[in-house]
């Protein structure tokens, strides 16, 4: 049996769901992976190029959201003899993404606390309408979030 490590954050599709694509060659030259990302700082981010406060804000709350989902690196035992058949079933999977429209517009026009009520309600609306089609919240992360549904066998 060989040993396999296993990174559990794919960082460039971490960056593309944030909407930050851009920095993924920063985040590659400097070696950012699953390990390092959690102890991140605003200083660090900076002197990889991120210069704006708000992508440094969307890329650290983002960060803080990572928290527990998942261990960094899980460490498995991989077999070299055939997996024996598995006797699940398969059930369809639906994913929605949600942006709040128009929120840049909104963070020049209001008072940053005020600005955070804004979001916050924006963020019960996702998580109560998620709930009401019998959906799960992924996560919310700024202005986006991700909500699950699947379907029972009764659907």
């Amino acid at each position: 049996m060989d040993r396999v490590r296993e990174a559990s954050v794919d960082i460039a599709a971490w960056l593309r769901g944030l909407g930050l694509e851009q920095y993924e060659p920063a985040f590659r030259a400097n070696e950012i992976d699953e390990g390092v990302l959690p102890s991140l700082t605003s200083e660090d981010l900076r002197e990889m190029g991120v210069v704006p406060i708000g992508h440094r804000r969307r890329l650290l709350d983002a960060i803080a959201a990572l928290g527990t989902q998942a261990p960094v690196i899980a460490e498995t035992t991989v077999s070299r003899e055939p997996p024996a058949p598995a006797n699940a079933e398969r059930r369809q999977l639906t994913v929605m993404f949600c942006d709040l429209v128009g929120s840049t517009s909104l963070s020049a026009r209001f008072d940053p606390e005020d600005l955070r009520e804004i979001i916050g309600a924006y963020h019960r609306c996702v998580a109560d309408t998620v709930a009401r089609f019998a959906g799960f919240v992924r996560q919310i992360y700024g202005r986006r979030g991700a909500g699950l549904f699947r379907l029972s066998r009764g659907a």
